[in-house]
């Protein structure tokens, strides 16, 4: 028979997957507030007509959180660095596909390159209708020099067989072409090196739909700052230098993360629903 516990009661990594489980994407505070003791206060307070002891500081002072649904505002860019102007000329000195991969392959601003095996470019159909633009490569990715293959691969590419693609008319890539060591999430900085390649990327492919997998493509693509449970499962547009029109896009949880949580799916699946009918709406009669 199974036995009712407590967050309070688990192990750390018990208790990070209770949250997880739980739809929390984001912590509020560094240390944690004694409520009870407050109440306390404001009623010896009340009692003697003092004012109430405030809560405890919590370190700096952040700005005020967005409400859900209300799009938060767009993240300051970084000062100009040499790495980021040439990252630039270079993404837009190419003129076709090939010529952006050898940029990429060429350009030594990033650190990720140095440690990474493979410069992980793009796989599929470049003329679909479909672009899936996920994280960053992970060791498999890396060893095979292709994005989205071994287990998470292997699932990603059962999702999109379920609305009718493949690997071959799809096409697939990342924000960051290069494996973070040890599979660490990429830096702002290193990511914001990678986003002249890929905004390059998206205006030479001039797909119809985006899918944007995972948290980090969808906060850099959409230049949000809320979490992938916030932004997953709502249309949005991409506009780069190059389209003559913004790109429809959405965001869906990553085939890692469902690996973890399969609970998620049946909201992966309404995402990938919602491609279908964006694509059928829209192919020609």
């Amino acid at each position: 028979m199974s036995e009712n516990i407590s967050s309070a009661e688990l192990l750390p990594d018990q208790a990070l997957r209770f949250y997880l489980d739980a739809g929390v994407d984001e912590t509020i505070g560094k240390e944690p507030v004694d409520r009870y003791a407050l109440s306390q206060s404001a009623a010896k307070a009340q009692k003697s007509n003092r004012p109430p002891t405030s809560a405890p500081s919590q370190g700096k002072s952040h700005p005020s959180r967005p409400k859900p649904g209300v799009p938060a505002p767009p993240v300051a860019p970084a000062p100009s660095s040499p790495a980021s102007q040439s990252a630039t000329a270079l993404a837009a000195a190419a003129s076709s596909l090939p010529e952006l991969r050898a940029a990429i392959e060429g350009f030594e601003g990033c650190s990720l390159k140095s440690t990474a095996k493979s410069t992980v470019f793009a796989d599929g159909n470049a003329d679909g209708r479909l672009m899936v633009i996920g994280e960053a490569p992970g060791g498999d990715e890396d060893r095979q020099g292709l994005p989205f293959v071994g287990v998470s691969g292997k699932l990603l590419d059962l999702m999109l067989e379920s609305i009718g693609f493949t690997r071959e008319s799809a096409y697939i890539t990342n924000v960051v072409p290069w494996r973070p060591p040890g599979n660490r999430k990429p830096t702002p900085e290193e990511v914001a090196l990678c986003v002249p390649f890929l905004e390059r990327h998206i205006a030479l492919v001039k797909p119809e739909v985006i899918l944007m997998v995972g948290g980090l493509s969808a906060k850099t693509l959409l230049n949000r700052t809320e979490g992938i449970t916030r932004l997953r499962g709502r249309w949005e547009t991409v506009a780069t230098p190059g389209l003559d029109v913004p790109i429809p896009a959405i965001a869906t949880f990553h085939p890692a993360y469902l690996l973890r949580s399969p609970q998620q799916k049946r909201l992966v699946w309404r995402d990938l629903l919602a491609v279908k009918e964006k694509l059928d709406t829209s192919a020609p009669s």
